[in-house]
């Protein structure tokens, strides 16, 4: 099947850098989602896009992330001046049409 490409795999930052991360939608898939998940807790979700537009940011701390879609490029998601508490694996999703988010 179809997968999104996540870059780089793994980063490493120093606490108060700013951290940089990419992903590649699935073409032709609306919707795009990031979560981050700390340690192996649950997943957090951060923002979702529909095409490049913001679809639902509820999750996103929004003082220091930001995210953007653009056309035809990967999708980005910035850390401004990283925190202890930054430190997760942060992951992607591709989605035909969206689902209820239940919490």
């Amino acid at each position: 099947g179809e997968e999104v490409t996540q870059t780089p795999k793994h980063l490493v930052k120093g606490e108060g850098q700013k951290a940089k991360l990419y992903c590649a939608p699935i073409k032709g898939y609306s919707y795009f989602f990031w979560y981050q998940r700390v340690l192996k807790k649950e997943f957090k979700f951060l923002i979702s896009f529909q095409n490049e537009n913001v679809f639902d940011e509820t999750g996103m701390p929004k003082e220091r992330f930001s995210a953007k879609c653009p056309p035809n490029s990967p999708c980005s998601l910035e850390i401004q001046a990283m925190k202890l508490k930054d430190s997760a694996a942060y992951f992607c999703a591709s989605s035909q049409s969206t689902v209820l988010n239940i919490s």
